[in-house]
């Protein structure tokens, strides 16, 4: 399908299921695409409306073609204490994304809002989250600018 950056803005969440024991919720986001995983920064004492305002970057490098591409967004809760709690999670489909990109030389996806799915299935709040696309630039003989080239 293609190589290059895949850039995830990742926004804020709000109305996330969840309270703490002892006090506001410290929500952070596991970004998974495919084998690879990105973990944001913990926002500490933001309750059940966080703002992350950070961008992960993931190396795309798909030759399959008819292959779905997406990203899992795991939302959890940092406890000092225990086990860190799951609050819930949100998928986006990113094939188009990645296939226009490839065709263009970059898409952009404006951040937007995705329902946030918790462990007993239902929806509890929404996560903001944008995501960019930009191909590797490839020379007419095959190597890639800036990286390698194999001989």
């Amino acid at each position: 399908m293609g190589r290059g950056l895949l850039e995830v803005h990742l926004v804020d969440a709000k109305g996330l299921a969840g309270t703490d024991f002892l006090g506001k919720i410290d929500p952070y986001v596991i970004v998974q695409y495919r084998s690879q995983e990105r973990k944001s920064s913990t926002a500490r004492d933001a309750g059940r409306n966080p703002s992350w305002n950070e961008v992960l970057n993931f190396q795309i490098s798909s030759t399959a073609a008819n292959v779905q591409h997406k990203l899992v967004f795991r939302i959890m809760d940092h406890d000092n204490f225990s086990r860190d709690d799951f609050l819930g999670q949100a998928t986006i489909n990113i094939t188009d994304v990645i296939s226009v990109g490839m065709e263009k030389g970059r898409f952009e996806l404006n951040p937007a809002k995705y329902s946030v799915v918790t462990a007993d299935n239902s929806y509890h709040g929404a996560i903001k989250v944008g995501v960019t696309f930009t191909a590797a630039k490839v020379e007419q003989d095959g190597g890639q600018v800036g990286g390698w080239m194999h001989s």
